[in-house]
């Protein structure tokens, strides 16, 4: 970080070492803490904590008053909506050490976490998978999900583009109404995009 090439609020801190990437943005009162990486056109709203050690990727969008906890991992182009909860311990108790106990939580690229959700530690969420605000997260979730309510169940899919897969075509298919992708279950709780591959990231629509 000899050359700053990044946005630190005056409000802000950024404890050393730590790695942000270019064209990140850091905005009031927020806290990076030591050991932390974040990528590169990040943007961190009011009142962000971003723990120790945590790993953030490249584009991710964190929104006012979220806490990144130890232990939790944010692949490229996630979101993270307003007051959305991380946690890293699933038995906390104020008396006891649990530090040792921390469980990794991952949240895979391009996926959407809505105001107010809770993502319960050891928890995996897939690949632009779209969690409803106020939902509780307490297991792995699949790619492209719609996860509603507490707790928190599939109740749909979702696009890449985030609108939900409701029209099929005369194969089966799903069709994203604003790109055209056609995805299709592969097999039970199983959905591919069929029209781009799955380890590339997001293209723009058309």
């Amino acid at each position: 970080m000899s050359e700053q090439n990044y946005f630190v609020h005056e409000s802000a801190y950024a404890d050393q070492p730590c790695e942000i990437g270019a064209g990140t943005k850091i905005w009031h009162f927020s806290h990076v803490q030591t050991g932390a990486k974040i990528g590169e056109r990040c943007i961190l709203g009011q009142n962000v904590n971003v723990a120790n050690d945590v790993v953030i990727g490249n584009n991710v969008k964190i929104q006012n008053n979220v806490s990144v906890y130890t232990g939790v991992e944010l692949e490229d182009d996630v979101f993270c909506g307003p007051s959305c909860v991380f946690t890293n311990v699933i038995n906390p108790r104020s008396q006891i050490n649990r530090h040792s106990q921390y469980l990794r939580t991952l949240v895979k690229r391009g996926a959407t976490l809505g105001a107010n959700s809770t993502i319960v530690c050891g928890a995996t969420v897939g690949r632009y998978a779209f969690i409803g605000a106020g939902a509780v997260v307490r297991g792995d979730v699949p790619d492209y999900a719609l996860m509603l309510g507490v707790p928190a169940a599939r109740k749909a899919w979702m696009s890449r583009h985030g609108h939900r897969l409701v029209n099929k075509d005369a194969e089966g298919n799903y069709i994203c109404p604003e790109s055209g992708w056609r995805y299709r279950e592969v097999e039970p709780e199983l959905l591919r995009c069929i029209d781009w591959p799955e380890d590339e990231a997001l293209k723009p629509a058309g």
